[in-house]
């Protein structure tokens, strides 16, 4: 975890010594359309059995902006392998989510997000293997800085409320866990 506290705290020290250097090259960032981008990042997952783990995750994404306030955005995320020698599991999915920005100054806005994950988790309890599909909701905010006008590096954190369903383990193995993402990113806006 201090790896990655440090990874972001330095990718944020470099964000807005480059973003500084971009404002004197552009004065107005895109403030509409199509972007993508990636996050690679930290994940705990943390539940009351024996899936409790860290991780890296991996995400990319798609979205659209419809001012700069308000866009709609996509991801594939893969959360990996996690959890402990009684129980473990590989998920991985897709997202949906809306997404609010607030302009902070020309190179620094804030965001929050909100939207649903569907998920598929292959499981190993107690010998028992299976696999799960199941969505769940999810919530995050996070911090952007402009490096040019078209490219954004962005620290965020996220909750998932995610249950792994391992019905063939007995007929009421419901696992609820929380996984906690924190991760860096890039975005680029056409």
């Amino acid at each position: 975890m201090k790896t990655s506290t440090l990874g972001i705290i330095g990718s944020m020290a470099l964000a807005s010594t480059l973003s500084s250097v971009a404002l004197a090259e552009s004065s107005q960032a895109n403030t509409s359309g199509l972007y993508i981008g990636g996050n690679y990042g930290y994940l705990k997952v943390e539940s009351d059995d024996d899936f409790d783990d860290s991780n890296d995750v991996t995400q990319g994404i798609i979205g659209y902006r419809f001012n700069p306030f308000l866009a709609v955005e996509g991801s594939h995320i893969n959360f990996g392998r996690y959890g402990g020698s009684l129980a473990n599991a590989e998920t991985k999915g897709y997202t949906a989510a809306l997404k609010g920005t607030l302009p902070i100054t020309e190179t620094v806005e804030i965001f929050v997000k909100g939207g649903q994950l569907w998920h598929e988790t292959d499981y190993n309890v107690a010998g028992f293997s299976g696999s799960s599909d199941d969505k769940s909701l999810f919530a995050g905010a996070g911090v952007s800085f402009n490096v040019t006008e078209n490219l954004l590096v962005n620290a965020q954190y996220t909750w998932y409320d995610v249950d792994i369903n391992a019905d063939n383990v007995s007929s009421d193995s419901k696992f609820e866990t929380d996984f906690n993402q924190a991760s860096v990113g890039a975005e680029y806006r056409f």
